[in-house]
């Protein structure tokens, strides 16, 4: 978990343990060794909970309580790794991020691209990642800290973006006079814009064209 992330979502910095305990939530006295593996598998059934939670929510507010619950864990294993509720939804979002979206890195910028673009459309389209989204959209307008959330999250996928448009200047095939960030919110624009309104599709085919207006030549 990136603790910088997670401070700009809650206002908190980010805690591995408690007092007492080790980072990854074991008393720091003993047997951390036969617990690591136990407390990995509790760690991303809460995230799996928090993300499903959101994602079922339609309104209704999630909590530490909630989230633990659907875990089959207690509050305070929760608090082991996070400091509060929006340091949960955030790291879960940007776990599921990084399975559904790994960052290219195939030696060619049109290849990796067409990656990060293909798989960025596929990943929001997935259950339960899609209607999770949707719901943290919907909520922000009327929550500043889970808008506070969704900033940092969509900041975590630019930089994403970004680190792919940066190799492939670095090996010239982007001219340096090109605006990195210009070309960033070209390629999110598109995509945010045919998610929440569906007026269009999101496939490989778009991904294909998008990476091909984005580099101008083609894909």
């Amino acid at each position: 978990m990136d603790a910088g992330r997670v401070e700009r979502a809650t206002g908190q910095p980010a805690v591995a343990g408690t007092t007492g305990e080790g980072g990854d939530g074991c008393p720091a006295s003993g047997r951390r060794h036969t617990g690591r593996r136990r407390n990995e598998a509790a760690r991303q059934a809460i995230l799996d909970a928090a993300l499903r939670l959101l994602a079922a929510s339609d309104g209704t507010r999630v909590t530490v309580e909630t989230i633990a619950r659907e875990a089959g864990v207690g509050k305070q294993t929760l608090y082991r790794w996070w400091p509060s509720k929006g340091a949960v939804l955030l790291d879960a979002l940007l776990d599921r991020a990084d399975q559904d979206v790994p960052t290219p890195d195939t030696g060619r910028l049109r290849d990796d691209l067409r990656e990060i673009i293909a798989a960025t459309f596929q990943g929001a389209q997935s259950s339960p990642t899609g209607p999770a989204l949707r719901t943290l959209v919907r909520e922000s307008a009327r929550d500043p800290h889970l808008a506070e959330l969704m900033r940092t999250f969509v900041d975590a996928r630019r930089v994403a973006l970004r680190a792919v448009l940066e190799r492939g200047a670095e090996r010239g095939e982007l001219p340096p006079e090109r605006d990195r960030d210009l070309l960033v919110d070209q390629v999110y624009g598109v995509f945010w814009y045919r998610f929440l309104l569906g007026h269009a599709p999101l496939d490989d085919a778009t991904a294909a064209r998008l990476a091909e207006s984005v580099l101008g030549y083609p894909a």
